[in-house]
């Protein structure tokens, strides 16, 4: 036979609890409808405009959807843009490279910076510190890029004018190709770093400190605390940063590639990355639907990657995938 559910107690009181979650979670939901429209308007309404990527779009109408709706449509001829190109080889390259040293270094960098500060004794000595790295993250890239060339500049740069001084012919910056690949994975760490050592400290902080204070009576050095206690309790974090950089690989910061190099020519081969070719070219061709189509291909393969990433954590510790 097949038992009927009983309307004991606990079934009433969940009925209860049903019927006013919509009464009981007013304030909230009233909390959260202004980031609801917010994402509304900004990214989901935005998303209408992918239908550009399938058109040669131009400016033909009265309007924009006048114009969008007589341009021609292409279907996917416009995505076959970047994979056509003679360069695609060296654009993808130097993206997926580049990315995978950022999301290698900037985690472990920024995870040291935090355990250090951290356990630094003086909260001056920390707050200051802590300030000083977080700083750059505001600067714009184009203020970066007035620094970078005013140290890197070839008459009036301060690393060549070090070098005329101890007898040294100066060197060439923006068309010796060499240096650039380190300069690039140097500044981005430098401007970045702060922000997800942030992160990182925030999740440090909430580490009870009981767990410290127990290892160190068990005479656990402080090497010890941070391999048994600091790293295992920030491995979830860890692991959503990374999931979360995995799904831009696909994606470059522009100002770090256009503006610090500032667009050099002799650079191309490694600077050029896919967020440059296309803004390079949407200014050469003028074609709008090309540009629109490479950011929709790279907002698939972006979600492919996040999705993917995510799938192998979730096999390895579910505990720690971001969903």
């Amino acid at each position: 036979m097949v038992r009927q559910a009983s309307a004991g107690p606990d079934n009433i009181t969940h009925k209860k609890r049903k019927r006013r979650f919509g009464s009981d979670n007013w304030e909230l939901t009233i909390l959260g409808l202004p980031v609801v429209a917010w994402f509304f308007l900004f990214s989901y309404l935005p998303m209408f405009g992918i239908i550009i990527a399938f058109k040669r779009y131009r400016p033909v109408g009265a309007n924009f959807f006048d114009s969008l709706w007589k341009s021609d449509w292409v279907g996917f001829e416009n995505f076959l843009f970047l994979f056509r190109s003679p360069d695609a080889a060296i654009i993808f390259r130097n993206t997926i490279l580049y990315n995978a040293v950022f999301i290698t270094l900037g985690i472990s960098v920024a995870v040291t910076l935090a355990i250090m500060i951290s356990m630094l004794y003086s909260q001056v000595l920390a707050k200051v510190t802590q300030t000083m790295i977080f700083l750059p993250h505001f600067l714009s890239w184009v203020v970066v890029g007035y620094f970078v060339f005013s140290f890197l500049s070839t008459d009036r740069g301060l690393v060549n004018n070090l070098l005329i001084s101890m007898g040294r012919q100066p060197v060439q910056w923006y068309i010796d190709t060499a240096p650039w690949p380190y300069f690039l994975i140097f500044i981005n760490l430098w401007k970045g770093m702060g922000y997800s050592m942030v992160v990182y400290l925030a999740s440090i902080a909430g580490i009870d400190i009981s767990l410290y204070e127990a290892a160190a009576i068990d005479g656990a050095k402080k090497w010890q605390q941070v391999k048994h206690i600091t790293l295992p309790m920030l491995k979830p974090i860890i692991t959503i940063m990374f999931i979360l950089a995995v799904g831009r690989i696909f994606m470059s910061d522009f100002g770090l590639f256009y503006f610090v190099p500032r667009n050099s020519g002799p650079l191309f081969n490694v600077t050029q990355t896919v967020d440059v070719y296309v803004y390079n070219a949407l200014f050469r061709l003028n074609n709008i639907g090309m540009a629109a189509a490479s950011g929709f291909t790279q907002s698939i393969a972006g979600f492919i990657t996040i999705v993917s990433a995510n799938y192998i954590v979730r096999k390895l510790t579910p505990e720690n995938s971001l969903f």
